[in-house]
């Protein structure tokens, strides 16, 4: 059994503040607006790999920023969502996966309120700080960059890892990352192979764990990874491509 365990946003949607082209899907609302996109290109792919390999939703997002997507390609059995620290199955959130997700956090949890009190006390922070599912920390600042050198110079970074994506700040422990999680999941299918793709520093770990791993034009080079992850041309939109290039593997 091969595994596609896939990044969302930026990955396979994108907002709207990406131009994908004009001839777009809609994917997401949120509170009356249309937000996010996918090419027809890219609804065709998945249409197609669906039913080729496992494909599991691989995300940072929380369970209800999640649910608010729909690709237009039927229901995912499994989606690891909270960075993978929380397993869907069918819809409903798997337990044990939870259970074991916590003890793996454990030694990291002092950490994690640490960094919330000095988040409390920064003033470049303009946004409520979230304790998402108390598996890890976000909230957005100004001058995330700057906020994050304050947070690494002050938590134990062999508990946790510090983040920013813009102007959003992560303070995640080091046991949940979404490599782990791949692990986890392939071990809990039995698959034979991982396949997988994203786009962000959070993906690093995801794509090192994968059997085959595709990411952005430029994406070795940013995160300092050294070899192993295959980049994408970059000519097109990366899912159209990402995709297409699955396909073509799978084929051979």
């Amino acid at each position: 059994m091969n595994v596609l365990t896939i990044d969302l946003d930026n990955t396979l949607i994108y907002s709207y503040k990406h131009d994908i082209g004009p001839d777009k899907i809609n994917v997401e609302i949120y509170q009356g607006r249309e937000i996010s996109f996918i090419t027809p290109a890219t609804k065709a792919f998945l249409e197609q790999l669906k039913s080729q390999v496992l494909m599991v939703p691989t995300t940072t997002r929380t369970i209800e920023q999640y649910e608010r997507i729909d690709l237009g390609v039927g229901p995912f059995k499994y989606a690891l969502v909270c960075n993978g620290g929380i397993l869907l199955e069918d819809g409903q959130i798997n337990e044990l996966w939870l259970a074991e997700s916590q003890r793996l956090i454990s030694e990291s949890l002092e950490a994690m309120k640490q960094g919330m009190r000095m988040l409390e006390e920064e003033e470049l922070r303009y946004f409520e700080i979230r304790f998402i599912n108390e598996l890890f920390v976000f909230t957005k600042c100004h001058e995330p960059q700057l906020v994050i050198q304050k947070l690494q110079a002050a938590l134990d970074t062999t508990k946790v890892d510090v983040f920013d994506n813009g102007d959003k700040v992560y303070i995640v422990p080091k046991g949940l990352n979404k490599g782990a999680a791949v692990k986890r999941f392939k071990e809990f299918v039995g698959a034979d192979k991982i396949l997988a793709a994203g786009d962000s520093e959070f993906d690093v770990s995801m794509l090192q764990a994968a059997d085959i791993a595709l990411a952005p034009k430029g994406f070795n080079d940013k995160y300092k990874v050294a070899n192993g992850i295959t980049e994408m041309p970059g000519e097109k939109p990366f899912a159209d491509e990402l995709l297409e290039e699955l396909i073509n593997y799978i084929a051979e």
